[in-house]
C-alpha cells in the first residue's frame, strides 16, 4: 500500500511551507513518527514525522516552496523492513550549493586569451581601464565576447592569488517573512522612538543578595534582568493601556493583559516567542518561561503557537553589546523597548558625581495610536520601577517576591 504524506497545516492563515532539509535519504526504510523532514513556514521551522513505517520515495525538493496539503513523499507500507536495518539516520548535509564561486587564480597560473576582442568588448574594457590580457574569452577561438568584458571587475591592486569569492545563498522562508513584516512595520506605521536611561545599582545589588540562593530553590533558574524589565513593563502598561493596543482599520483594538513577545535568536533567525498573562507571573515564572521558550528557540522546537499573538515586544541588543538602537516594532503590535549593554557612567546624585551601571533604554512606538504624553510616561514609569524594585516590583519584601 502506497501512502501519500501531505503537508500538514503548521498553524492559522500558513497555506505554503518551505522543505529546509531531508532528514532521509530517497528509497530509505522509515519508521512511524520518526522525524523525515525540517519545513520552514514564515513564522517557524518544524518537524515533519512520519505518517507510517516502509520505504520513502521523495516528491519535493529540498528549497522547494509546497502548499498546504501537498504531497511531499510517499512511503510503502508493504515493504518488509529490511533484515537488520535500523531507522534511517539524520541525512549528513553535504556541503551548501545553493551558492555561485568565483575565485581569482594565482599569476602564475593564470591562462590568458588568445583571442581578440570584438570592436564592442574592447570599447567596454577600455571604459573600465582593463587588458585583454587580463580576460579569458569565452567566444569562437577564444574571442572575448560583449558579455565577457561586461562580466569583467578591474583587479583591485596586485593579485595575491586569495580567494575572491560571492555566496549567493536563498534566505530561509522565515528570514523572508521576518524581513517582510519589519519593512512593513517602517512603511505602514508612524514610528518614533523616546529614550531615556536606567541606573542599574538596586536591581544589581538585589540580584547579587539573592541569586545564589533563588538558583539554589529553584533548580538552577537564575535570576537575570528580563524578569525585573518584565515586571516593569506589565506594570507600566497597566498605567498607559495605549501602549498595549494595536491598530485595526479605523479601530483601536486596546487588551486588559499583557502577553510579552520576547526577542530572541534561533538558528533559524529572530524569533519572538510569547510569554502569556506576564502581569501574572512571579520573577521566578517570568524567569522559568522566558528560559523554557529560549531553549525551545534555540533547539528549533519552537512551534507557531509559542510565537502567535503577543501585544507589546522586549528585545535585549545589550547581550550583543549594543550601547543604543531604535528597535523597529513588532507588527501589529504598537510598541516594542529596547534594551542595551550596561556601562559604567558618571552622574550626577544629589549633587555629587558617582559611577553607576547605566543602560540606555528606548521605546518604538506607533504614533497613530499612542501619543507623546503615553510614549514618553511608560518609558519613565518603565525607568521609575527599575531604579525602584524594591518597592514597586516587590512590595518591600524581596524574599517574599523571590519566593525564598
Amino acid at each position: 500500500m502506497i501512502l501519500e504524506m501531505k503537508v500538514p497545516s503548521p498553524g492559522e492563515s500558513i497555506t505554503e511551507v518551505e522543505i529546509a532539509t531531508w532528514l532521509v535519504k530517497d528509497g530509505d526504510y522509515v519508521e512511524k513518527d520518526q522525524a523525515i523532514a525540517e519545513v520552514d513556514s514564515d513564522k517557524a521551522t518544524l518537524e515533519l514525522p512520519a505518517e507510517a513505517s516502509g520505504i520513502i520515495t521523495l516528491k519535493a525538493e529540498e528549497g522547494d516552496a509546497v502548499a498546504v496539503g501537498q504531497v511531499v513523499c510517499h512511503i510503502d507500507t508493504a515493504a518488509a523492513k529490511p533484515d537488520g536495518a535500523t531507522p534511517a539516520p539524520a541525512v549528513e548535509k553535504a556541503p551548501e550549493v545553493k551558492k555561485e564561486e568565483v575565485k581569482a587564480a594565482p599569476v602564475a597560473e593564470k591562462t590568458y586569451a588568445t583571442g581578440a576582442p570584438s570592436p564592442a568588448a574592447k570599447k567596454i574594457l577600455d571604459e573600465k581601464n582593463i587588458s585583454p590580457s587580463d580576460i579569458v574569452g569565452t567566444g569562437k577561438g577564444g574571442r572575448i565576447t560583449t558579455e565577457d568584458a561586461a562580466n569583467a571587475i578591474p583587479a583591485m591592486g596586485t593579485p595575491t592569488g586569495g580567494s575572491r569569492g560571492t555566496e549567493r545563498v536563498k534566505l530561509s522562508m522565515l528570514r523572508r517573512k521576518v524581513a517582510e513584516r519589519l519593512v512593513a512595520a517602517k512603511n505602514e506605521t508612524a514610528m518614533l522612538t523616546t529614550f531615556n536611561e536606567v541606573n542599574m545599582t538596586p536591581i544589581n545589588t538585589i540580584r547579587n543578595q539573592y541569586k545564589d540562593e533563588f538558583k539554589a530553590k529553584h533548580n538552577g533558574l537564575g535570576l537575570g534582568y528580563m524578569s525585573f524589565f518584565t515586571k516593569a513593563v506589565t506594570r507600566a502598561l497597566q498605567l498607559y493601556p495605549d501602549v498595549n493596543s494595536m491598530m485595526d482599520g479605523d479601530h483601536k483594538v486596546a487588551f486588559d493583559f499583557a502577553d510579552i513577545s520576547i526577542a530572541v535568536s534561533g538558528p533559524k533567525g529572530l524569533m519572538v516567542p510569547v510569554v502569556r498573562n506576564a502581569e501574572f507571573l512571579t520573577f521566578r515564572g517570568v524567569e522559568a518561561e522566558i528560559k523554557r521558550l529560549a531553549l525551545r528557540a534555540r533547539d528549533g522546537q519552537i512551534t507557531v503557537d509559542d510565537m502567535t499573538g503577543g501585544t507589546f515586544t522586549i528585545t535585549n541588543g545589550g547581550v550583543f553589546g549594543s550601547m543604543l538602537s531604535t528597535p523597529i516594532i513588532n507588527p501589529p503590535q504598537s510598541g516594542i523597548l529596547g534594551m542595551h549593554n550596561i556601562i559604567e557612567r558618571p552622574i550626577a546624585v544629589n549633587g555629587k558625581v558617582e559611577i553607576h551601571p547605566m543602560m540606555f533604554v528606548a521605546l518604538s512606538y506607533d504614533h497613530r495610536i499612542i501619543d507623546g504624553r503615553e510614549s514618553v510616561g511608560f518609558l519613565v514609569a518603565v525607568k521609575e520601577a527599575l531604579e525602584n524594585p524594591m518597592e514597586l516590583l516587590m512590595d518591600n519584601n524581596p524574599k517574599k517576591a523571590l519566593e525564598l
